[in-house]
C-alpha cells in the first residue's frame, strides 16, 4: 500500500490542532484574538486548557502521538529502501519513540494544575521537540548521502538548520534580554512548531515521489 498519505496526515494533525483550539479558544473567550507568531499572546498550551479546546487537543494529539510513532518507524524502514544504510537510521524509530511517548504524556498533563504537572509538562515539550528534531536532522543527514537524493536532503538540512537557528536564538534572548524574552517566548514556541511540522510534511511530498510502498501485513 501507499503510506505518503499517512505522513501528510502525521505532518497535518499537530499542526491544524494547535490553530483549531486556538480559533476555538478566541471564540469562547479564553484567550485573546491575535496573531500568536508574532504577538506572542499565548502559549500552545494555553489554547488546549480549557473549554471545548480541552477536548479536542487532547482527542487529537494523543492519535498524533501514536501516528509519530508509526511515522518515524516508516521512514527508517523507507531509507532502508532508498539504500540508505547510516547509523542514523537505526536510531531514528527508536528516538521518534521517545518523542511519541513524551507528546503523549505532555498532551495528558495538560490543563491540570500542580507543579508535578507542570514539570510534566515541561519535560514532555521538551523531550517532543528535541527528539522530533534530532530525527529530523538524521534522516535529512541520510538522504544527503544518497546520490539521487542529495538535493532533497540537503533542503532538508537547510530547513533543520533554520530550526536550530530560531532555537540558539531563543536561548541567547532568554539570557542576554530576559525581559525582551519574556514577551516573546510563546512566539518562539509557535515557530518552531510550525517549522517542525513542515519537514513532516515536506517527507510526506518526497514519500509519495519515491512511491513508497511496503506490505504492513503477511498474505
Amino acid at each position: 500500500m501507499s503510506l505518503w498519505g499517512l505522513a501528510l496526515v502525521a505532518g497535518l494533525i499537530p499542526l491544524l490542532t494547535i490553530h483549531a483550539t486556538f480559533a476555538v479558544s478566541v471564540l469562547e473567550g479564553h484567550v485573546s484574538f491575535c496573531m500568536p507568531y508574532w504577538d506572542s499572546c499565548t502559549s500552545i498550551s494555553r489554547t488546549g486548557r480549557e473549554g471545548t479546546s480541552y477536548f479536542i487537543f487532547k482527542g487529537t494529539m494523543l492519535p498524533a502521538a501514536a501516528l509519530g510513532i508509526v511515522f518515524w518507524w516508516l521512514n527508517g524502514r523507507w531509507l532502508r529502501q532508498l539504500g540508505v544504510h547510516t547509523w542514523g537510521v537505526l536510531w531514528v524509530p527508536w528516538l521518534g519513540l521517545i518523542a511519541g511517548l513524551a507528546l503523549g504524556v505532555y498532551t495528558l498533563a495538560l490543563g491540570h494544575a500542580g507543579d508535578g504537572f507542570n514539570l510534566t509538562r515541561r519535560i514532555g515539550v521538551v523531550l517532543y521537540f528535541s527528539f522530533t528534531f534530532i530525527c529530523q536532522l538524521l534522516i535529512s543527514a541520510g538522504l544527503r548521502s544518497h546520490p539521487l537524493w542529495r538535493h532533497p536532503g540537503n533542503r532538508l538540512l537547510n530547513l533543520c538548520q533554520f530550526t536550530l537557528a530560531v532555537g540558539i536564538l531563543s536561548v541567547m534572548l532568554n539570557g542576554v534580554m530576559p525581559e525582551f524574552y519574556s514577551r516573546r517566548d510563546d512566539a518562539f514556541e509557535w515557530i518552531l512548531a510550525l517549522l517542525i511540522n513542515l519537514h513532516a510534511l515536506w517527507l510526506a511530498w518526497l514519500w509519495r515521489k519515491s512511491r513508497f510502498r511496503m506490505r504492513l501485513w503477511a498474505g
